[in-house]
């Protein structure tokens, strides 16, 4: 009886790693194992026009098997974000430490990768860093990207800021 409850909890837990407001753009297949690339794409709810791009890496069921870990992704991702229409930027975090705009679980209790924005002011620039929240051996994963405020497509709710 135990084994047969064993699947049914591990696709429960694996179903509350995932994020909600992400669309899938492709789950590409890495090996033979089942271990896949996805890209999904996200905008950012604060700021109309910008879309980004993550990719991240989801483990298949015998990769999961064979490292001990069922119940992990790795902290792997990259992030590209462009702006896909007239910019609007809403009433966002100034603050030197941003704000988070997204979060998706990699495990099912402490790990989440997460995407935050800040604002670079001397720049007038938005930047998007992706990464791990979890305490690493030293090395954290991340990737960066930025997207220019200028030209007439960029409105200001709120006034630009000085």
């Amino acid at each position: 009886m135990k084994l047969q409850v064993l699947p049914i909890i591990f696709a429960i837990l694996l179903g509350a790693c995932g994020a909600n407001n992400t669309q899938g753009i492709a789950e590409i297949n890495n090996d033979w194992t089942g271990n896949e690339i996805k890209i999904d794409a996200f905008t950012d709810e604060k700021v109309a026009g910008v879309t980004c791009h993550m990719a991240h890496f989801d483990r298949g069921v015998y990769d999961r098997l064979k490292q001990g870990s069922w119940f992990e992704n790795p902290s792997n991702g990259s992030i590209n974000c462009v702006q896909t229409g007239p910019v609007i930027v809403g009433d966002i975090d100034l603050g030197k430490g941003g704000e988070t705009v997204f979060k998706q679980r990699q495990s099912p209790i402490f790990k989440k990768l997460t995407v935050r924005r800040i604002y670079d002011r001397e720049n007038n620039t938005l930047v998007y860093l992706v990464y791990s929240r979890q305490v690493v051996e030293g090395s954290a994963k991340m990737s960066i990207a930025s997207v220019p405020l200028y030209g007439p497509d960029v409105t200001w709710i709120n006034g630009k800021p000085d």
